[in-house]
């Protein structure tokens, strides 16, 4: 919490970026302060794939679940590829609570992320 607010993460696939930008407006709109990937590798930022840059990125956003009080799953379709898995797995191990735009099936990952 930051004075009232809840701090939330949002995690998932970038390839949904409609689907990250409609829910950081309605967290938002709920009086949630929320931090955001800062690239859409999957949806056309290709500086992503620049070498070392992808890496950054995946330490820079364990840093961002570090600072929330819990994450937000963007997974339409219940989509949840390896790295997302990855941020749900550290979330959990550092007691953060984790809720989705979809409830998953239970220990279902759908495709994977690069």
């Amino acid at each position: 919490m930051v004075g009232k607010y809840k701090v939330i993460t949002l995690c998932g696939s970038t390839r949904f970026k409609d689907a990250f930008i409609e829910t950081q407006k309605r967290l938002t709109l709920e009086g949630n302060i929320v931090i955001s990937v800062g690239l859409f590798g999957h949806s056309g930022d290709e500086e992503v794939w620049t070498p070392g840059t992808k890496e950054m990125l995946d330490d820079m956003h364990r840093a961002k679940i570090d600072m929330a009080d819990e994450i937000y799953v963007i997974n339409p379709g219940g989509y949840i590829g390896s790295s997302t898995r990855s941020e749900i797995d550290y979330a959990i191990a550092s007691g953060k609570n984790v809720n989705y735009l979809e409830e998953p099936e239970k220990g279902k990952t759908h495709g994977t992320e690069h």
